[in-house]
């Protein structure tokens, strides 16, 4: 008999996930720009550090729900996508308050940042450390809306 290889992992193993891998990333990156670009005592921080890990961890508990019920996997996994979404709205606020330009998702950057979030094993220590250490926070947050449009398609 021939085997056929899995197309989607296991029910409950989010790791392997392409979806939570990107939402650790985002949300690793969303923790620093929050607490080193927004002011301290700003509400904006932890909402937007809670819309990050709400994003994750719903897309975590979608998946291992997805075991025992797809309707709990799918509210779940719809959830994340709002929590993002919000997390997206955060990003766009203090790009457009700051009178910061929003690349527009076929702009070279966009294009560069998509090719990146497409690489395997993509992490924030070894992929987006080096970016963060050394470009403004206005990069920065493109940076994350992009990484954090292809985390909510996925």
């Amino acid at each position: 008999m021939k085997h056929t290889p899995r197309v989607a992992p296991p029910r409950g193993d989010y790791s392997t996930l392409l979806s939570f891998q990107k939402a650790e990333v985002v949300y690793d990156l969303t923790f620093r720009f929050a607490k080193k670009y927004l002011q301290p005592g700003d509400r904006t921080i932890d909402q937007m550090i809670q819309a990050a890990r709400s994003g994750k961890k719903n897309l975590l508990e979608g998946s291992k729900f997805g075991t025992t019920s797809k309707k709990l996997e799918l509210n779940l996994t719809n959830v994340a996508r709002g929590s993002l979404e919000e997390l997206l709205d955060d990003y766009r606020y203090y790009l457009r308050v700051r009178d910061h330009d929003i690349w527009t998702k076929d702009s070279k950057q966009a294009l560069y940042v998509r090719k990146l979030g497409r690489q395997p094993g993509l992490s924030y220590a070894t992929h987006l450390k080096p970016f963060f250490e050394t470009r403004p926070p206005e990069t920065i947050a493109n940076i994350a809306i992009c990484l954090t449009h292809q985390t909510k398609t996925i």
